[in-house]
């Protein structure tokens, strides 16, 4: 791993891997470069000139991916101090946090580097910053739609390959809950595996047997599976495409189990959240938070002495009143 250690200290803190976080920064850098060096950066920008740019909102929504961010910038070498602020050099540093709510013309982030890096880097640091942003922002929707009910939105393992670490915690930073992260961390028994084991009580004796301690999810499509799997020792019931009378059934049977919780699954819309939530399931799962969420529109504005021609009215303003 070569980041820098104060990048790998902030991946950390958001619950990021850093070997992790690399190695897929360092992937989407070299599918840019795997025809060759940047050739308009190297034509158009002078070797030694230097920049300083802005990464700005175009749109409100909530904040992701800085961290890793960070790590781009740190990949093609720009270092930390160009960012961070470790320099003393004012304006220096993220502007913003990830989980912010932020309004179109926010600016997020401040960068001082040289320009041939920086060009190189903009759209590798545009695709993580603004597909996590994205992906935060679907979430902070579902969490605010479900605020005062006692239910939360969870994720699923429907998720970009390769990305999984980083957009479950763009999911967290809109408020969400993850589900697990693997095969291996949690277990969840489905109609494939109750057919393999020759039932539901059958699978959950096999899967205990097997992982012992192991958080255990069984995935119930009627009210009789889900009276099955809570009778067999289940805890933890997926509740699959039922219709909100059934919801509210599973509800009140499962108040017959001590510590049983419920989640909703399948097809579940915005617009039904809280409905859905009202029924006295304790979790939603929501696969479109990582598989379709768009993008979060943001851009980077080179400043002209701390002037962009191209910067947003609310950025110059800010610019002006800090002179």
């Amino acid at each position: 791993m070569t980041l820098h250690a104060t990048i790998s200290a902030r991946l950390l803190a958001a619950g990021l891997d850093p070997e992790d976080t690399e190695r897929v920064v360092r992937a989407a850098l070299d599918e840019d470069l795997r025809y060759g060096p940047d050739v308009t950066s190297a034509a158009t920008a002078a070797a030694d000139a230097q920049a300083v740019a802005g990464v700005v909102a175009r749109e409100s929504g909530v904040l992701a991916g800085l961290p890793v961010g960070l790590a781009v910038l740190d990949a093609v070498g720009i270092a930390p101090t160009a960012v961070l602020g470790s320099l003393g050099v004012p304006g220096t540093e993220p502007l913003r946090a990830d989980g912010d709510r932020i309004a179109g013309g926010t600016e997020v982030l401040r960068i001082r580097a040289p320009l041939r890096e920086l060009l190189g880097a903009e759209r590798t640091l545009l695709n993580f910053l603004t597909h996590l942003s994205g992906i935060a922002t679907a979430t902070r929707a579902w969490a605010d739609a479900l605020s005062g009910t006692g239910c939360a939105v969870r994720d699923t393992r429907k998720t970009t390959p390769g990305l999984r670490q980083l957009e479950k915690y763009a999911v967290r930073c809109g408020g969400g809950v993850n589900h697990r992260m693997g095969l291996g961390d949690a277990a969840l028994i489905k109609d494939n595996h109750v057919a393999a084991a020759g039932g539901i009580a059958a699978a959950i004796a096999a899967v205990r047997a097997a992982a012992p301690g192991l958080p255990l999810e069984v995935e119930c499509d009627t009210l009789a599976q889900a009276r099955e799997a809570l009778d067999a020792g289940a805890r933890l019931i997926l509740l699959d495409n039922m219709d909100l009378a059934d919801l509210r059934s599973a509800a009140a049977m499962a108040r017959r189990y001590p510590q049983a919780r419920l989640e909703a699954s399948g097809g579940l819309r915005l617009e039904a959240a809280r409905a859905v939530a009202q029924t006295g399931v304790d979790f939603v799962a929501v696969g479109a938070l990582t598989h379709s969420s768009p993008a979060l529109d943001l851009g980077l504005d080179l400043l002209e002495d701390g002037h962009g021609p191209g910067l947003s009215p609310a950025v110059q303003r800010r610019e002006r009143g800090a002179e």
